[in-house]
C-alpha cells in the first residue's frame, strides 16, 4: 500500500472502526507494530496504545465519524491529509490535518494537528 490516497483512506477507516477486533485487524494490516501517534493533546506508542486512543476518541464523541477531506497527497514515504470529525450527515465541529510517515509501506509515525476545535 503505497498510494497516498489509499493510505489516507485506510488511516481514516481505522479511526472509524467501532469493532475492536476489526479495528485491530486494520491496525495490523496498515500500521507498523512500533507505530507512534502524537498530537497537541496526546503521545502514544505501539498498536495497543493507538487502539486504546482510537477507542477513547470514539467514546468521547459517540455518533461522530471521521471524514477525509480532499485531497491526500504525499511523496518519499510521507502522506499529508486533512480530516473532519462530526456527526454523520451534519456539520463537523472538529477538523485536523495529519502527517503520516511510512516505513515499508506501513504507517510508522503520525504527527497530528488540531485545526478547528470547539471552545
Amino acid at each position: 500500500m503505497t498510494e497516498p490516497v489509499a493510505i489516507a483512506e485506510a488511516y481514516i477507516a481505522a479511526w472509524n472502526e467501532r469493532s475492536a477486533p476489526a479495528r485491530q485487524e486494520k491496525l495490523n494490516a496498515h500500521w507498523a507494530g512500533s507505530a507512534a501517534y502524537r498530537d497537541p493533546q496526546v503521545r502514544v506508542e505501539g498498536l495497543d496504545a493507538i487502539d486504546t486512543l482510537i477507542a477513547g476518541v470514539q467514546e468521547r464523541f459517540p455518533g461522530f465519524q471521521f471524514a477525509l477531506k480532499p485531497t491526500a497527497n504525499g511523496y518519499d514515504g510521507v502522506v499529508r491529509l486533512a480530516w473532519t470529525l462530526g456527526p454523520a450527515g451534519g456539520a463537523a465541529p472538529i477538523e485536523g490535518s495529519d502527517v503520516l510517515v511510512l516505513a515499508d509501506g506501513k504507517i510508522k509515525d503520525v504527527i497530528g494537528f488540531l485545526d478547528k476545535v470547539p471552545q
